[in-house]
Order: C-alpha cells, then structure tokens, then sequence
C-alpha cells in the first residue's frame, strides 16, 4: 500500500505544519491505497455523482475560475462521494423530486491537494479546513449543493451565493425574505433527514454524519475512472 505523506504535499508556507501533521498520524492515501481499502471495505468506493442520482446537476466550480480562489482547480468537472453518501444524497434527490426541486452540486470529493491551496489562500478555518487535519471533503462524505426549480431550471433564491465570506451564509443567520427561508429551510430539513449536518458558517456544505473511518485522500478526478 502506497501512501502519500504531507511533507511531500505541503508547500514551503506549510513546512511548520509537517511535524505537527506527523504527530497527529494524518495519513494520506493515494489511488493505490485507496483502491487497496476498497477492496477490504468496498463502502469506501468513490462513486460518480452525476452518473448515480437521476436529475441531478452539477455546477463545479473550481473546474472553472468562477470560485473564490480564481484559479482552476480540477481539471474535470465531476462530482464523487463514497458509496454510503451518494445512496443518503439519492435518496434526498428523491424527495427533492416530489416538491419539483433537484439537488445541484458545486463540489463533493476535494482532492487533499486542493485543501492545502485554500488555506494558503484564506487561513481562516472557520470557511476552509486546516492542512493539519484534512476535511470531510477529502474523505468523499461532505458535499455543497444548492437546489434547482426543476420547471424554471433556475436556482432557487438563497441567502447567499456559494462560497461566500459573509455572516448571512450563515445556516442560522437571521433571513427577512420569506421565499429565501423557506428554501433554505427545505434544503437543510430534507437533508437533515437524510442523515446530512448543515455546516454553521455554510448553508451549502453538509457532511455526511456517517463519516467515520473514511481515510483523506489525494486522488485527482481524472485517476478516478
């Protein structure tokens, strides 16, 4: 089994933080070793988003520079999520379905990679999570998404846009407009049903409660398939 350590993947600005990382035994698996886990546990599979759930839409951000760090991040626009995730995401899809919405994606599965090139970018783990740990992005269980007007195939009005900095992307920020709570609130309700968190800071990030013994991974999309 091959894993890939972060003293090769930490920048310089990182350095002070590989000594840190070595002593909280962050492991970080590479398409090898996660394929080697597959095999011992096959609900770690990384399964494709957009070819598991009916209707769903995908609006991948940092495939395109249209995202806070202004940069392309991945090089193709697809969305993963280890098994145990897309079948509780499918099943939410489902009854998003019966009120006319359809779930869309701005990001699932994060390469460990990408974790580090946001917190040299932002530095505030309140919106970004810290290279010390990884995220729930890099172990393929948290997804941002926001929901679609199946008729109009517009957005439905939120808070904020994705991917905001301001207190009012907040999950429990205060909200005047009717029509934006109730969206907001059918959002995190069905979720929650199906066994998602809303992240506090982020009304678009919901981790998958189910999480645990999902190992970080640094797997671009396109070693994936």
């Amino acid at each position: 089994m091959k894993l890939v350590t972060i003293a090769i993947l930490l920048t310089i600005p990182f350095i002070s933080l590989i000594s840190q990382n070595k002593e909280n035994k962050l492991i970080v698996l590479d398409r090898l070793a996660y394929e080697d886990s597959v095999k011992k546990i096959p609900s770690k599979e990384l399964i494709n988003l957009g070819k598991k759930i009916p209707n769903i839409v995908l609006d991948i951000k940092y495939a395109t520079p249209n995202n806070f760090t202004k940069q392309v991040i991945y090089k193709e626009a697809k969305a993963f999520a280890r098994k145990p995730v897309a079948e509780a995401l499918d099943s939410a899809q489902k009854e998003f379905l019966k009120h006319g919405y359809s779930i869309k994606v701005f990001d699932a599965y994060r390469p460990y990679t990408a974790t580090v090139k946001f917190f040299e970018i932002i530095g505030d783990t309140r919106y970004v999570a810290s290279p010390k740990t990884g995220s729930r992005h890099n172990k393929g269980c948290a997804i941002d998404l926001t929901l679609m007007d199946l008729k109009t195939k517009k957005e439905l009005s939120m808070p904020t846009e994705y991917d905001s900095f301001r207190k009012e992307a907040w999950a429990e920020a205060p909200v005047s407009d009717s029509e934006i709570l109730k969206n907001r609130t059918i959002l995190i309700q069905v979720l929650t049903n199906h066994g998602f968190r809303v992240n506090k800071t982020e009304w678009w990030h919901f981790d998958f409660v189910g999480c645990a013994g999902f190992e970080v991974l640094d797997i671009p999309f396109e070693e994936l398939e």
